[in-house]
């Protein structure tokens, strides 16, 4: 079997590059210390742990998803975003990011169900009303904010009144993330009801532009940042208490989970052949046609580095130069 080349180690040297900022799946380059090139790789995470390799065309599919979300929303918050040269390619505005991943969750899913299971009613200083079972929906949707980790380290859960006291975001900022995320989690769900889906969950991620003005900036409404449940027989399913037919990355943290793996310390990554890899590149596949409605065209992947290097290069060159 010949898989389709994958784009894992993504070090660029840009025209007038002043920084990189290297994450778990994307890379970030700052030119000119006034835009940014954010680059999406192959690179897979679950856990906090990036797996040793890569999905075929999972960052052409992260990014082309996320900037399609981005346009759907702009009317309701303002981002970052000024082009898409490459399919796995974004180009925006120079923010500073905000150090918290905004988490909102419609359903009592995946984090929120595992510390519910553990007999847990609190989430972040929000309480979860007894009672409750795995996918239910919460009356109202919660916000439940992570710390941004570093490559390498875990987001950890955080309430609001920690942030504001600890100086995280201040209490004007922080009132302002709050209703973008509400906002943005609406859109979201009214899109997916659209497309027969549930969006259960997701996070959001902000930063502010030099002139002070906040932005929504990294993904958004993608299978690695959100959840989706197939809304036909979502409560069948649960008044038979059978697990829901989802589409996110839950399915690659429950393979995981079944090969003893859930990123702890002393844990062995287990290996995933090409039958595997396929698999899952097959589904964020079938989540980009389910989410956006359009058919998924796969790029050319005989030399990704150089495709990307090219199209960055005559993007600047017909916009900069």
């Amino acid at each position: 079997m010949n898989l389709p080349n994958t784009i894992t180690d993504i070090d660029f040297n840009f025209p007038n590059q002043t920084n990189v900022y290297k994450g778990k799946v994307r890379q970030v380059y700052s030119i000119n210390d006034d835009l940014l090139v954010m680059v999406a790789s192959d690179r897979l995470s679950a856990f906090d742990v990036v797996m040793p390799r890569g999905i075929p065309y999972k960052g052409q599919i992260l990014n082309q998803i996320a900037t399609q979300m981005m346009q759907a929303t702009e009317d309701l918050v303002p981002n970052w975003l000024l082009a898409s040269p490459d399919p796995n390619v974004a180009i925006g505005y120079q923010c500073e990011p905000f150090k918290v991943e905004m988490v909102i969750r419609g359903y009592m899913s995946g984090h929120a169900a595992r510390e519910y299971k553990a007999g847990r009613r609190v989430l972040c200083g929000v309480p979860m009303p007894d009672g409750m079972k795995e996918n239910d929906k919460f009356p109202e949707p919660i916000i439940t904010p992570a710390t941004k980790a570093e490559m390498g380290d875990h987001d950890e859960d955080i309430s609001r009144e920690e942030i504001i006291s600890r100086g995280i975001v201040s209490e004007h900022d922080y009132e302002i993330l709050e209703k973008y995320t509400r906002d943005l989690y609406k859109r979201g769900s009214q899109l997916a009801k659209k497309r027969g889906l549930i969006l259960v969950d997701t996070k959001y991620e902000f930063g502010k532009t030099k002139d002070g003005k906040i932005v929504l900036i990294d993904e958004i409404h993608t299978p690695d940042s959100s959840r989706y449940f197939y809304a036909e027989g979502y409560q069948e399913r649960q008044d038979k208490n059978e697990p829901q037919k989802q589409l996110s990355k839950e399915f690659v943290r429950q393979w995981l989970i079944s090969h003893d793996f859930q990123g702890l310390e002393g844990q062995t990554l287990p290996e995933m052949d090409d039958d595997y890899i396929l698999s899952v590149s097959e589904r964020y596949i079938e989540l980009y046609e389910k989410i956006t409605g359009k058919e998924f065209e796969k790029s050319d992947t005989s030399d990704i580095k150089n495709r990307i290097e090219s199209n960055v290069q005559d993007w600047f060159e017909a916009n900069f130069m």
